[in-house]
């Protein structure tokens, strides 16, 4: 029974390091750092080099309008950007769609080749020092263009990493209170790993990197901009995190379709951890290997399989010693966690009410978060998840 109570409580503490510990060391670590070292500042430096809009697009028709329009209203002056978009695929007039702006540089093909096919294919035909990746339903801020070239002042910085913001409207409750929250943390969490050394990853909705670095990406990578950019980071540079630099859109339109997104980036999550191996070594990536490990690969491989694992031996423990009842710490987390799944059960009947109540829906999403990991690692197995994949629906 001892052995059992060890496993019990060095479980206990990973899954609480990866969802609490880490940011709340993360936070001492920063201060610190802030105290005794002196940040370089290159705000004096004049740079305001060309860049290139990147938009890989498969049937954006509905968002052209509203996206090229925000493209052209970005700060920054007009003739230093160039806009590329990739349509391959497309049937639904999005290449057609795009031909009435003259200033966009729109390469099309029949066949559809992916995201990553689309990238590759169209980084051919970028000239310029920095290339910005955007999502073809996102929106931009107005000052995103400059807040990332500033980010590209310091040398050692080769990608910078955009904010996501998740807005909602006409959407299911469970979906946008979830997802918002979790985008909420990830933005704390990123915002001090990159002050503490580098962001662990850039999400596809805005990122940057110098065009020089970028290398050409496998065609069956499902996560190419976690790959692009954790690859960049490996060769020594930094992932700089620009907060006022955000692209939003509108939450998941419901949980299963959360649910079909989260169990691609899980599969996606597996595959990478397998590709980036070698970060894993601390005594040659370092800092680097610290933050990935604590952010990325404990959340994505260890806590879903710890969480039923840990319910069943606090359960054993309970009954072996009859302290169901008991006021002790082992009876207090058993019954924290039938709280929990109990709140995941009642989101999962609410789900398709208009009911925003974060008590209820943030375990739910905690719990399908950690669910679709199962879900993705059955399709990364058995090689079912596509790189061509249908993006979630989201809400209006």
């Amino acid at each position: 029974m001892i052995y059992l109570i060890i496993i019990f409580w060095f479980f206990i503490f990973l899954i609480f390091y990866s969802y609490i510990g880490y940011g709340i060391l993360l936070y001492v670590l920063v201060k610190l750092k802030r105290i005794f070292f002196k940040q370089k500042s290159f705000d004096n430096i004049d740079y305001e080099p060309e860049v290139t809009l990147f938009v890989a697009a498969y049937n954006e028709k509905d968002y052209i309008d509203l996206k090229v329009k925000n493209s052209f209203d970005l700060d920054y002056p007009k003739e230093k950007i160039k806009h590329i978009w990739v349509t391959d695929g497309s049937n639904d007039g999005t290449p057609e769609q795009l031909k009435k702006y003259p200033d966009i540089q729109v390469y099309h093909q029949d066949k559809r080749g992916g995201k990553i096919g689309a990238l590759n294919r169209g980084m051919k035909f970028v000239k310029t020092p920095i290339v910005i990746f955007s999502d073809g339903n996102t929106i931009l801020s107005k000052e995103s263009i400059r807040e990332i070239v500033d980010c590209f002042k310091n040398p050692k910085v080769g990608c910078v990493a955009g904010e996501k913001q998740i807005f909602n409207k006409e959407k299911d409750a469970a979906a946008g209170a979830g997802e918002g929250f979790y985008w909420k943390y990830e933005s704390f969490l990123k915002k001090y790993d990159s002050e503490l050394y580098s962001t662990v990853g850039a999400a596809g909705e805005l990122f940057a990197i110098r065009t020089e670095l970028f290398e050409k990406v496998e065609d069956n990578i499902l996560l190419d901009d976690f790959i692009i950019s954790l690859r960049i980071a490996k060769r020594g540079y930094k992932i700089q995190y620009a907060p006022k630099a955000y692209a939003q859109e509108t939450s998941s339109a419901n949980v299963k379709e959360e649910l079909k997104r989260k169990i691609r980036i899980s599969a996606g999550g597996i595959q990478s951890i397998i590709k980036l191996k070698s970060l894993l070594n601390v005594f040659k990536y370092k800092t680097l290997s610290f933050q990935y490990i604590s952010h990325k690969v404990l959340r994505w491989i260890f806590v879903p399989f710890a969480m039923p694992v840990v319910f069943i031996l606090n359960f054993i423990i309970c009954y072996k010693f009859n302290l169901f009842l008991e006021t002790n710490i082992y009876s207090i987390l058993f019954w924290l966690q039938v709280l929990f799944y109990g709140l995941s059960i009642i989101g999962a009947i609410l789900q398709n009410y208009k009911i925003k109540a974060k008590l209820i829906f943030i375990p739910y999403y905690i719990f399908i978060m950690n669910l679709s990991v199962y879900y993705g690692l059955i399709r990364f197995l058995k090689g079912k998840q596509s790189v061509n994949w249908e993006r979630a629906k989201r809400g209006k």
